[in-house]
């Protein structure tokens, strides 16, 4: 006889329990960065899935990598994708990023894309890989559904001046600011507008109760973020990646 599944806890839960998590924001097709990330000890991982490959097939091997080893996955879809996200979410993905989220609007459009209902209108199937192909009872995978974590990003001047309304929405469990795209969105001001403005976007997030990610280069960034308030904390693997390769091509210097 099989026995009974031990519940894992996971990033919603773990979040709501106060832990500051950190990740790594995964561009290149690789699962074997995702199973360094989780040997190395990392909490999740998010595949990007906007500015990188979207191929449903490619994206399922990276969640067996992923969930082999206990590391949660996140899924950044691209603007106005409902399809991707439930495609994502019956995989198993443990939740969403969606990009380009201006309004409270915008933020229930796509809490209604990863929920069933009456929180949302997420289509139901539990013969998916989330509901564990059809052997878990529908009132059990409705259950689990609702640890799925929605992250919109905010990425305007007018999103961070409506990031309350945006935070504040029924659904909606952590804000992610996007500087690349706030920066462009503001026609690339000096540093310091762009950090204002996310600054702006992450007290309106804590005022709301919902959690503050941010993305970060490297480690002395990722302590920043965290002394500011966020917990969740994602590297973008890439930078990472590149940074390390500069520093390795470079010359040692004469003693």
């Amino acid at each position: 006889m099989t026995a009974p599944r031990t519940p894992r806890r996971g990033l919603k839960r773990r979040l709501a329990d106060g832990e500051s998590l950190r990740g790594a924001l995964l561009r290149l097709p690789s699962e074997t960065l995702v199973e360094m990330a989780a040997v190395a000890g990392l909490d999740y991982v998010l595949l990007d899935c906007e500015h990188g490959p979207a191929d449903t097939a490619l994206l399922q091997q990276h969640l067996w990598a992923a969930q082999a080893h206990g590391l949660d996955v996140l899924v950044r879809v691209g603007t106005g994708e409902p399809a991707l996200a439930l495609r994502c979410l019956d995989l198993g993905a443990a939740g969403l990023v969606f990009p380009h989220v201006d309004s409270a609007e915008d933020a229930r459009r796509v809490v209604a894309a990863s929920h069933y209902p009456p929180l949302g209108e997420r289509g139901f199937a539990t013969y998916s890989r989330s509901g564990r192909f059809g052997t878990v009872t529908a009132a059990e995978h409705v259950a689990a559904s609702r640890e799925t974590l929605v992250i919109p990003m905010i990425e305007t001047r007018g999103a961070c001046e409506a990031a309350g309304e945006i935070a504040g929405t029924e659904g909606v469990d952590a804000v992610l600011v996007g500087p690349a795209d706030l920066a462009a969105d503001c026609g690339f001001p000096a540093p310091e507008v762009v950090s204002d403005l996310a600054g702006q976007a992450h007290r309106a997030t804590a005022e709301n109760g919902r959690t503050v990610m941010a993305i970060v280069p490297g480690l002395a960034a990722a302590q920043a973020a965290e002394e500011a308030g966020a917990r969740l904390v994602v590297f973008n693997t890439a930078q990472v990646l590149m940074d390390t390769f500069a520093a390795l091509a470079r010359p040692a210097e004469a003693p």
